[in-house]
């Protein structure tokens, strides 16, 4: 018997405005800003300087802003309403509000604002307010997210999932 992939993700038909999820949480370590400074090559003294970051507006070293972003799109998939559904994201408008120091745990929240259905390309646009909070509910980053998903209808059959 051979096992098959089963999308667990939502379709384009079944978002709905309004519609809004949250993540859990996830604590940025030294080690989360260190190895984004090895992987992106950002070494930022910012991000990887604890005696220049003393003098600093921030007082101590602060997480990439990029670093943000990617765990909240990761904590955003782990969720699973994107999984195997998902065709591209698009495209983001982002605004860096406040700094994610070592030790905050942040969450991620998303809200449907608008759908589009765009049949030439097998699904439609989904676009998301999308926030990144700390512990304390505060703002780090926000802004939009346009995500194309898979439409359910294709080629005028409804597919359930597994198809």
């Amino acid at each position: 018997m051979t096992a098959t992939y089963t999308p667990r993700g939502m379709y384009f038909e079944e978002f709905t405005v309004g519609l809004e999820v949250i993540t859990q949480g996830r604590t940025i370590t030294e080690t989360d800003i260190v190895n984004f400074a090895g992987i992106s090559g950002d070494y930022n003294a910012i991000h990887t300087d604890a005696e220049f970051s003393k003098n600093t507006p921030f007082g101590e070293r602060i997480s990439h802003g990029l670093l943000g972003l990617s765990v909240a799109t990761g904590l955003g998939m782990q969720l699973g309403f994107l999984d195997g559904t998902v065709i591209a994201f698009i495209g983001l408008e982002w605004k860096f509000k406040n700094p994610i120091k070592i030790g905050d745990t942040i969450h991620m929240t998303a809200k449907v604002k608008q759908t589009k259905a765009m049949k030439a390309m097998g699904g439609g646009f989904v676009i998301f307010d999308a926030r990144v909070l700390n512990q304390r509910n505060e703002v780090a980053q926000q802004g939009e997210w346009t995500l194309l998903m898979k439409s359910k209808i294709q080629g005028g059959a409804v597919l359930e999932m597994g198809d």
